[in-house]
């Protein structure tokens, strides 16, 4: 037997002897599994140093045939030579290798009591064991592992079935291809022993000739779920064992094709085709063969551009390689806009016998890392990527094998799908995660048209980076067979792809000299063939990768580096992370992309959801499930489902803003008037006329007036044109809003969409609405009110007209129930209240705690003041401030991964006037017909805290199940994930409204919402007109109804609608993995806001109810900066505001900030309207304002020190850690402008993780920032993310203070926070 161990051998591995340490490769190294057993003493799948045994070298993939008219085909189901062992098998599960039954691999071992397994499928979605997730630490040790030590018990799974050879395979050579099976693998043929294998992505083949006979042999593979490998399949993925991919039989003849290596690349005018091909062909007989070999090479029309024959001898076990050449003139280039294949076939002749037919697909590409003609800040070239002359931009997703149903097995339907929906998303490249895929896979990449950014079956996150000794196996020499091993194998088989466009050493596994040395065996063989390049993302800017292939950058620094420039092309390998509902600031990261040369694109984590089908062990509900439903530990919960489409394939709503940032086509306005845009086609090969035709839509209020014929449109890759559209801007209603829709759609099928598909378009707005009527006009045709009516017992004022009925509840400050005629679309209660909380999303891991540290989830709203007035117009306006307030903080458990979730409330932490509130001015205009209007004012006493949004919601009855809207849609979109989106009117019932994430989330919000509608099916309800814009939202459930359900299935059975109107929404971000929350344009501060709604009775027409301009009252805000300065401000045009403190008679007018940093209470009203009028209490300020004039480390830009400052717990001070690590202690200096009287500080740690925080602390203080005594205060802050409250024994006066880190919270270097304050008398 061959054993791959000890050393490698073959021409596979003639590079070996360069890199493994000086050692040579010896044919005596070939030994029987036996004795290596006795030698060693150490089982194959315990062995580092066996990592094959009896293994075939890696080759090509490609299947023999006998007739061309097969092998033209290339479905390896037409050749005669090939059986597929797909199906049922025989299996017998074990939960220890060491329990197995003593005769389970023999022919003639009992299987009375054996189960039926599906093969390919992973044996724990068919009921054997339980899948396991975890992102990067090992299964089977979470903890300091220890390689290559595994587990006493080895989970075993035993597959057995029959297969027959017929007689004249037996003159053949018959191999067994095992396309992927995990972890350790041993093979066995009618009780024999055949050879073993531990790489599961890449596939093992063996030849069998001496282990069968003909009719009816036994298969036995004996698949443990962990060996020494294992330690290399550490990827962020379900950790699932058996057979994940095909299994099957082929016979060639005694001589021949053993592999080949077609280089099939340009010359330098990017038009003419270099072709070469090599052909190894292998002689298994003793005797010498002659025979020929011939290649043609075909068009997609079957036309022969090239062809050549050759005359070879062959010794008896013997090799020889034969070599062609051909210049071909004008090809049709292989990329991914246009992927041109031709057909080769290479033909072996034995005499005028046709012995074998290969066939492969061959595309001609040219890939080249080199400097180019654009400069960058730092005045050297921008050295970029280049695929046929072009400096192309990459769209990519990476991609995982997963079935919500089968585990890892995809079947080609499903791989068609993927392609499919890849296509029609503008994706143009894949990043295999982090492993090789089927065959199959590639040979659709090469047909569909994507470049492959392979990667190695190599990741030891586990091990994590450390490079000394028993950290990262990427620098163990130990290690360095096993790493070599699935790097060739890798190689071999997809060397040819004309997809294949870079090569991954691995993903997350250390650097260090194993990677060096892959680096440089795959360099050296792949110079010789299409050289192209080699990237690692662990090698960041180190020598062993082509590109800089980092993880989830911001798009602050993709801007920086752009504008700086770098050495090589910049790629992220990951960006994005799609986690949940996701992918905010996408179109931010991508403006940098397209601005500067050097960023050339990114691969966004992920293409698929990982969720898998699992049931409710008590009501048997089938769902999708994430780590931890399975009983599974150690798991990271839904880290495991990061895709833009979900598990089934249905695209989640990020997906369609990819489709929109990734387009290949802009459009952008030159003169609106005049109806002149240009056009811009990105592609770098196509034009635009070979596919597209053009189709213009003119929008009024959100329809459609006019649409006009498909059009051709000529515009050659990178250039522009422009065009005219024929409205007519002079003809555009004053009192209505234009929006013009530009579409370019497919004027043909093609193969992975049909004809008239939109592949891009834009939304352009050509004119706002400047004149709408005033909704007291409209109403005034209703007459007057006649007043209203206090009842004595609830205390609540009733207000009736003609065919409307609204109460008004002067304890919360707003409507109580509402009716028009005979309707309740309010019910009691349910009116609009102050909202600031959703169900976080995955991505909101940054903020999410506050939320209810400060009690969002459970506001309760008190009015403390009010008054009525009868307008002499004919309406009401009832006015009111009311306080927000939870009674107390409160605690989330579970995180925004784990999805168990639950709030446990701190009553022992009752709040008081200082604790987070919010105070809202709300003036409520009655009109005559039922119309309603709302203008508000909202402010808060802690303006830094970061919301996930602000604004009301209220409860609908059930009946008003239909949502319209006239804003973004129709997909749900946030702040920064709306480009995708466009502003139309739709209409969708409420439950059509819910996206379904396998962990119930924020969903179904809509920007730029210019008014929504509530109906039942007589088109009865409510029509809400926002004054500007809303953020709006139409869900059967309450976000605590989805923060506390783990899954769908587990919400509260659907009521009454959940109508959530926002003055702004936080956006999503990418926190959940690296990137950064949202930047700070698309955050909600609890600052002062405006915002205001009409709500109206619906009619027939929606946009007639919901055209009209708001005429209520505005009110009045009152704030106050971190400094004491007060600040009176209005929506109100030319207001005149006049104000008076603290009860004094004396009266002035507001023209600049009044200082009351030491408290008080201030009344402010319009001058020419003292009933609108506001009145606050402020307590003295603690906090004095300091400045941060040194610190001993900081990371510079995103870790800058002045960070602790600026009143904004979302920016952090950060010790270095890019450069260089710094020792504790870390220390800050603070000024604080002159000596004050001090008596402690607050501390508030950093809130988007917890590296860096702070354990040990000391504060000094100095006259002179020069001379320092001892310590006035030393202590240890509690391991939590909430604020430190810290005072002195007694007060200190000084100027300068100091803040020294003494150690941090997990015992790392680092050191890291949000804010410092300083508190003085």
């Amino acid at each position: 037997m061959k054993i791959l161990g000890k050393v490698f051998s073959g021409i596979a591995c003639s590079f070996l002897p360069v890199v493994l340490l000086g050692q040579q490769v010896e044919k005596s190294d070939v030994i029987t599994s036996i004795t290596h057993e006795q030698e060693t003493g150490i089982p194959y799948w315990q062995d580092i140093q066996t990592v094959s045994v009896n293994r075939e070298e890696p080759r090509t993939a490609f299947m023999t045939y006998d007739t061309r008219e097969d092998a033209l085909t290339g479905e390896y189901e037409k050749s005669r030579f090939y059986k597929l062992l797909n199906g049922v098998w025989q299996f017998y599960y074990s939960d220890s290798h060491r329990k197995l039954p003593t005769d389970v691999v023999d022919v003639k071992a009992d299987t009375k009591g054996w189960s039926e397994i599906q093969v390919p499928g992973n044996w724990e979605v068919q009921g054997y064991g339980i899948p396991i997730y975890t992102n990067h630490g090992y299964e089977f040790k979470a903890s300091n592992p220890q390689p290559p030590q595994l587990p006493a018990d080895i989970p075993t799974g035993i597959y057995r079935r029959e297969f027959e050879v017929l007689k004249d395979w037996l003159s053949r050579d018959i191999y067994l291809h095992i396309a992927g099976a995990k972890s350790g693998v041993y093979v066995y043929i009618n009780g024999r022993e055949v050879g073993y294998n531990e790489d599961s992505k890449n596939p093992a083949e063996f030849l069998i000739n001496k282990y069968v006979h003909e009719g009816t042999n036994t298969l036995v593979l004996k698949i443990l779920r962990w060996s020494t490998g294992s330690y290399l399949e550490c990827q962020d993925f379900w950790r699932l064992s058996g057979i994940e991919r095909d299994v099957f039989l082929y016979a060639q003849p005694k001589t021949a094709i053993k592999d080949f290596r077609v280089i099939s690349t340009l010359d330098d005018t990017y038009e003419n085709g270099l072709f070469e091909l090599a052909v190894d062909v292998r002689n298994n007989a003793s005797a010498c063969k002659e025979v020929s070999v011939s290649y043609e090479l075909l068009d997609t029309a079957g036309k022969q551009v090239a062809s050549a024959v050759k005359k070879i001898p062959v010794d008896g076990y013997g090799q020889h390689t034969v070599s062609f050449e051909k210049n071909l003139l004008a090809v049709k280039t292989w990329t991914s806009e246009m992927p041109n294949l031709y057909k080769l076939l290479i033909t072996l002749k034995e005499g005028e016998k046709v012995t074998e037919i290969v066939p492969f697909n061959v595309g001609f590409r040219r890939i080249e890392i080199k400097e180019s003609k654009q400069f960058a800040k730092n005045g050297k070239p921008y050295v970029l990527l280049f695929i046929n002359g072009q400096p192309l931009k990459l769209k990519g997703v990476n991609i995982h094998e997963h079935n919500e149903k089968t585990g890892h097995y995809l079947t080609e339907e499903l791989m068609r799908k993927d392609f499919e929906l890849m296509k029609q998303n503008n994706i143009n490249t894949v990043r295999l995660c982090h492993y090789p895929q089927d065959r199959r896979f590639y040979e659709l990449c090469d047909e569909y048209g994507l470049y492959v950014y392979d990667e190695a079956n190599i990741e030891s996150h586990g091990m994590y980076y450390d490079l000394r000794k028993g950290g990262s196996l990427g620098n163990n020499p130990e290690w360095l067979k096993p790493h070599l091993y699935r790097t060739i194998n890798m190689y071999e088989r997809n060397k040819n792809y004309p997809s294949l466009t870079f090569w991954s050493l691995g993903n997350e596994a250390g650097n260090g000299y194993n990677f060096y040395q892959t680096y440089l065996w795959i360099k050296d063989k792949d110079k010789k063939l299409m050289d192209r390049p080699v990237n690692y993302e662990r090698a960041q800017w180190e020598w062993n990768s082509d590109m800089y292939v980092p993880q989830y950058p911001s798009a602050e620094w993709l801007r920086y580096i752009g504008e700086t420039g770098s050495d090589r092309p910049v790629v992220p390998s990951e960006y994005s992370h799609a986690m949940g509902n996701s992918s905010g600031n996408l179109w931010d990261q991508w403006k940098e992309i397209y601005k500067y040369p050097n960023l050339q694109g990114g691969y966004i984590w992920d293409w698929v959801d990982q969720s898998m089908y699992n049931y409710d062990p008590k009501t048997g509900v089938r769902y999708l499930a994430y780590g931890g439903d399975f009983g599974d530990t150690p798991n990271d919960g839904q880290f495991v489902m990061n895709g833009i489409v979900f598990g089934d394939l249905e695209p989640k709503p990020q997906y369609y803003e990819v489709k929109k940032v990734y387009q290949h086509i802009g459009v952008k306005a030159l003169d609106i008037e005049k109806g002149a845009f240009e056009i811009f086609n990105k592609y770098y090969f196509k034009n635009l006329a070979e596919d597209y035709l053009l189709v213009w839509s003119l929008y009024e209020d959100g329809k459609a007036i006019q649409t006009s014929q498909p059009m051709d449109i000529n515009v050659a890759p990178r250039q522009r044109m422009q065009i005219t559209l024929p409205y007519n801007y002079a003809s555009l209603k004053k009192d209505a809003e234009y929006f013009v829709k530009v579409q370019f759609i497919l004027k043909g099928q093609r193969p992975w969409a049909a004809k008239g598909f939109p592949m891009a378009e834009e939304q352009i707005l050509l004119k706002e609405a400047t004149d709408r009527p005033s909704i007291r006009e409209v109403a005034a045709d209703a007459g007057k009110l006649d007043g209203f009516v206090l009842d004595k017992d609830t205390k609540r004022i009733f207000i009736k007209g003609a065919d409307f009925e609204a109460i008004f509840d002067p304890q919360t400050g707003s409507i109580y129930s509402l009716k028009y005629g005979n309707e309740t679309v309010i019910s009691d209660g349910n009116g609009p209240k102050l909202d600031a909380l959703r169900a976080f999303t995955n991505n909101d891991n940054w903020f999410y705690a506050p939320w209810f540290e400060h009690g969002l989830h459970n506001l309760i709203h008190k009015a403390t003041e009010y008054k009525v007035l009868n307008k002499g117009n004919g309406t009401l306006v009832l006015s009111f401030t009311v306080e927000s307030q939870a009674p107390n903080a409160a605690r989330i458990k579970g995180g925004t991964s784990s999805g168990k979730n639950s709030i446990e409330e701190l009553t022992d932490r009752k709040f008081g006037s200082n604790d987070f509130k919010f105070i809202t001015n709300q003036i409520w205009t009655v009109y005559p017909d039922g119309s309603i209007e709302l203008q508000s004012s909202i402010t808060s006493n802690r303006s830094s805290l970061v919301l996930p949004r602000l604004g009301y919601v209220m409860k609908v009855p059930q009946q008003y199940s239909n949502f319209t809207y006239y804003g973004r849609g129709p997909v749900d979109n946030y702040a920064d994930r709306k480009s995708g989106q466009f502003i139309e009117q739709y209409t969708n019932t409420v439950a059509g409204e819910f996206v379904n994430f396998p962990k119930p989330q924020d969903m179904g919000n809509h920007e730029d919402v210019r008014w929504c509608a509530l109906t039942n099916q007589a088109g009865n309800g409510a029509v809400f007109v926002a004054t500007d814009r809303l953020s709006a939202s139409a869900l059967q459930y309450s976000a605590l109804d989805l923060i506390l359900a783990s899954h769908p299935y587990q919400l509260p059975k659907a009521g009454d609608t959940y109508l959530h109107l926002d003055c702004a929404v936080t956006g999503l971000g990418g926190n959940s993995c690296g990137q950064g929350g949202p930047l700070v344009h698309d955050r909600v501060f609890a600052n002062q806001h405006s915002m205001g709604f009409i709500i109206r009775p619906a009619g027939k027409e929606l946009s007639v109810v919901a055209n009209v301009a708001p005429a209520g009252d505005l009110p009045l805000s009152i704030t106050r900066t971190p400094a004491g300065m007060v600040e009176l401000t209005s929506a109100k045009k030319d207001a005149v505001i006049c104000y008076s403190i603290d009860g004094s008679k004396k009266v002035q007018e507001y023209t600049e900030p009044v200082p009351m940093r030491n408290g008080g209470t201030i009344k402010a009203w319009y001058k020419d309207s003292k009933d609108i009028s506001s009145t606050m209490k402020f307590e003295k300020i603690e906090s004095i304002q300091t400045q941060v004039v040194y610190a001993s480390s900081q990371e510079s830009g995103e870790g800058d020190a002045s960070h602790l400052t600026d009143g904004d717990p979302n920016t952090i001070w950060h010790t270095m850690y890019s450069v260089t690590v710094a020792k504790y202690p870390h220390w800050v200096d603070l000024d604080a402008g002159e000596v004050k009287e001090i008596k402690g500080f607050t501390y508030l740690p950093r809130q988007n993780g917890g590296n860096g925080n702070i354990k040990d602390y000391s504060i000094q203080v100095s006259m002179d920032g020069k001379e320092w005594g001892e310590p006035v205060n030393k202590g240890t802050f509690a391991r939590d993310s909430k604020e430190k409250r810290v005072l002195f024994d007694k007060p200190v006066k000084a100027r300068y203070i100091r803040f020294t880190a003494l150690s941090e919270q997990n015992g790392q270097d680092f050191a890291s926070g949000a804010e410092i304050t300083i508190l003085a008398n």
